[in-house]
């Protein structure tokens, strides 16, 4: 932690750092990343979900439930945020991406508005939309520990080539579910969603 600017660094624990993220897809964004420390899984074990799961299920569910507690403290954080700068609060999504485009685990935490100006493609939004499976929910991956084996087994693989063509669907409002032509008329959607919620 030590070694990185505030600008980057939001704050630390035992177990993870947590960065502001550097293109933020929504009003808050962050991500939530193990620390690499001489007791846990290597570098390469930590590359990604897909690399997390094919380690032994005990550890592997241990760093995401850490992961999750982390999250939940910045959660909090959040939400004192949002009232303090808006007066009120609105949802937090926390997941992880099926096919990372960053390689080292990171949990997304972000508010769930999908406004910025950071948003420009139809990749980035489809990768956060919650409904459309790219974007997986941390406790929905971790009901997967519970699973038949098998199931476990399906769904852990992660392969790159079943979830990137969900990258390319059509544009989609997640909230009214309304099809937008394109990044700018979804943009403009998004705004003026956001802005009646915080009118009301």
């Amino acid at each position: 932690p030590a070694s990185l600017p505030l600008s980057v660094l939001f704050q630390h624990s035992a177990k993870s750092l947590i960065l502001f993220d550097a293109f933020p897809k929504s009003i808050f964004h962050f991500l939530v990343l193990p620390r690499v420390t001489e007791s846990s899984l290597t570098v390469s074990e930590l590359a990604s979900l897909k690399s997390l799961l094919k380690c032994d299920k005990d550890k592997a569910k241990e760093v995401i439930l850490a992961l999750k507690e982390d999250a939940a403290a910045l959660k909090q954080d959040i939400e004192a945020e949002m009232m303090q700068r808006y007066g009120f609060k609105w949802g937090i999504w926390t997941g992880f991406h099926a096919a990372p485009s960053m390689e080292h685990l990171h949990l997304h935490v972000l508010s769930a508005d999908l406004c910025s100006e950071k948003m420009k493609k139809k990749k980035h939004y489809n990768s956060f939309h919650p409904k459309l499976g790219f974007f997986l929910d941390i406790d929905e991956v971790l009901s997967w520990f519970d699973a038949d084996p098998g199931f476990f087994s399906s769904m852990a693989k992660l392969k790159a080539s079943e979830y990137e063509p969900i990258l390319k669907e059509d544009l989609s409002c997640f909230r009214c579910h309304s099809h937008q032509k394109n990044m700018p008329t979804l943009n403009a959607h998004l705004q003026e969603d956001w802005n009646k919620l915080e009118k009301k």
